[in-house]
């Protein structure tokens, strides 16, 4: 029968933020701040006002083929 010094002993260790801190977590990183939104995003009208008018499908196709092409 093996004695108790060669025997193994396994504990339990704690979590990473252990006793929990302020401020640590997912809640005030950057790269999670996409999942905290609250609705779409609604540009305003002068920024649309600045976009250019939207391709036709003729033109969708034609810049596909010239893009493929390349």
């Amino acid at each position: 029968m093996p004695s108790n010094k060669d025997e193994q002993k396994f504990t339990i260790q704690p979590a990473p933020a252990y006793p929990p801190q302020a401020g640590s977590g997912l809640q005030n990183v950057d790269n999670m701040a996409a999942h905290h939104a609250r609705g779409p995003y609604v540009p305003h009208q002068d920024m649309l006002n600045k976009l250019d008018a939207p391709l036709s499908r003729e033109e969708l196709k034609k810049r596909s083929a010239q893009l493929n092409k390349e």
